[in-house]
């Protein structure tokens, strides 16, 4: 299958294109009886949802007529009702007949919507022409757990959808990789029905959540992350608190983080937050990115406007980069992109600055005033352990910033390739405790000795920290490690792994909006969340 890039011009809704009204958001009902639906209705009605899906199919017993009217007659939200068979992926293993009865009578109720599989759209759409109450409205759908067709496929699927007589066209695809979710842009953007297009699977996540971006007609958010009705949905919470979804217009600018694994990542919460606070028309997401140059030669138009950058693409995004800053370069790792309203990809590594200004504010709480214009690391022997991305990074920023840097780790070799590259000393991470040239120096572990599941462990023993007046560890789980624990008690001044995720996250933000960022909220955000 061809790769397709998702440029300016594609984003661009064409003249007949529908979808002006806001993209609404519809909670799927997954309660095995009645009162359970209807507490998840009143919940849904809370949370912030605009219709609830009524999933017929998860009822363990259902009795049409009495049952439908309870439900559609006591929902204090609009109605979609959806009897999936298993065929489609649903739980319905009945008579057919039965089954299209019960979406009839829904009608007849008053449901506002009614969701038809498209195999059996045309005779069902026939059947009730003449009955259909101007309210309600027929979705019908298509399911596709298998893959992501061509574009043409899809536009192919649209027509014969549209030729049931559907008020409302539903394209459910699966995601292999996450620029299968441009294909299914590309159709919302540019339909001339109202269309929920849907790319299921981790790596389909964007295609929910940038639905009012691109014109979807609805996208679908669980009522709780345990209570999914397809792969890959997300919560009408997380939606609407956590990407602020109400906020997401077509000219919206997309950012995010692309890793993998990336879910973990707290990015989205800090940056959506800051672009709230400020009303920045932006949105921060979760890219879970398998193949880096795939991945920007598709999104290549200017509302993609920048990214973070985590394991393990920081190496290989290098090599898809039009601009490098030049600190960046030499570390061989960048986790900041930004692309330039002329479309280039420009890219940083914010890391180093992160830690390093942390440092040099920990060193001046110590020492007092600093001559203007110079470092407190000037001249300060500087003790890297681990010469991995964040041993470059804490290496090149305490270099340029003129320490006398000291490079170790556990083979001789790696620590020499980068203490050679930084003009400075290369050890063993074996020989660091007996090294103490010189008491005052500075520590800063980049290391996972300590990091979570072994809190136990440490990089260096208590009585070599006493030659060291400040140590910083880049371990964030847990945010006390030993080694922070210790140093402290040999009377060192710490400086938190925190410290450099937040700072880094500062510059980043800089980057991508050309704004300070908003410190406080940063903080207060890491604190509750991390």
């Amino acid at each position: 299958m061809g790769s397709l890039s998702l440029a300016a011009s594609d984003l661009e809704r064409s003249d007949g294109a529908v979808g002006s009204g806001p993209t609404l958001l519809c909670t799927p009902l997954m309660g095995t009886t009645i009162d359970q639906m209807l507490i998840e209705m009143q919940k849904a009605k809370t949370i912030g949802a605009d219709i609830v899906e009524i999933r017929l199919d998860c009822l363990r017993n259902f009795n049409p007529r009495q049952d439908l009217q309870t439900l559609i007659k006591q929902s204090p939200l609009p109605t979609l009702v959806t009897y999936r068979p298993i065929w489609e992926g649903g739980q319905y293993e009945g008579d057919e007949a039965k089954r299209q009865g019960a979406l009839k009578l829904a009608m007849e109720f008053g449901a506002n919507y009614i969701d038809v599989e498209l195999e059996v759209a045309h005779d069902f759409i026939n059947s009730v022409s003449a009955k259909k109450p101007d309210t309600c409205k027929i979705i019908v759908s298509s399911h596709n757990f298998h893959n992501t067709p061509s574009t043409e496929a899809i536009g192919n699927l649209v027509a014969r959808i549209q030729a049931t007589g559907a008020d409302i066209v539903k394209i459910a695809t699966t995601a292999l990789d996450i620029t299968d979710c441009a294909r299914i842009f590309q159709i919302t953007v540019h339909s001339q029905v109202p269309t929920i297009g849907i790319v299921m699977g981790e790596r389909g996540l964007i295609s929910r959540l940038l639905c009012p971006k691109f014109g979807g007609y609805l996208t679908y958010g669980a009522l709780e992350a345990g209570a999914i009705s397809a792969p890959g949905q997300p919560t009408a919470k997380d939606l609407l608190d956590l990407y602020n979804f109400r906020l997401i217009r077509p000219d919206t600018k997309v950012y995010g983080i692309i890793g993998k694994p990336v879910g973990h990542s707290k990015s989205p919460l800090l940056f959506n937050a800051a672009f709230k606070s400020v009303g920045l028309n932006a949105v921060y997401v979760h890219f879970l990115v398998d193949d880096v140059e795939k991945f920007f030669n598709t999104y290549s138009s200017t509302d993609f406007a920048g990214c973070s950058c985590t394991i393990p693409h920081k190496e290989a995004a290098l090599k898809c980069m039009n601009d490098i800053d030049p600190i960046a370069k030499k570390i061989g790792a960048i986790n900041n992109i930004v692309r330039r309203p002329d479309g280039k990809l420009i890219a940083f590594n914010t890391d180093y600055i992160g830690a390093i200004s942390a440092i040099e504010d920990g060193l001046r709480g110590l020492n007092g005033a600093i001559p203007s214009g110079s470092s407190p690391l000037a001249g300060k022997l500087f003790v890297v352990l681990g010469a991995g991305g964040a041993g470059k990074s804490l290496a090149y920023g305490a270099a340029q910033k003129g320490a006398r840097v000291v490079v170790a780790n556990r083979t001789f070799e790696r620590a020499k390739e980068l203490a050679d590259k930084v003009g400075g000393k290369a050890m063993t991470l074996a020989e660091v405790e007996h090294f103490h040239p010189e008491e005052g120096m500075v520590l800063a572990n980049t290391t996972s000795v300590g990091m979570k599941p072994k809190i136990d462990d440490t990089p260096l023993p208590k009585h070599a920290l006493k030659h060291y007046c400040l140590v910083f560890d880049a371990i964030y789980t847990p945010k006390d490690t030993r080694l922070l624990r210790e140093a402290k008690e040999t009377g060192a001044v710490i400086v938190y792994g925190t410290e450099m995720l937040i700072r880094q996250g500062f510059e980043q933000y800089k980057n991508f909006t050309g704004l300070p960022a908003p410190e406080d909220l940063f903080r207060q955000l890491m604190e509750k969340h991390a």
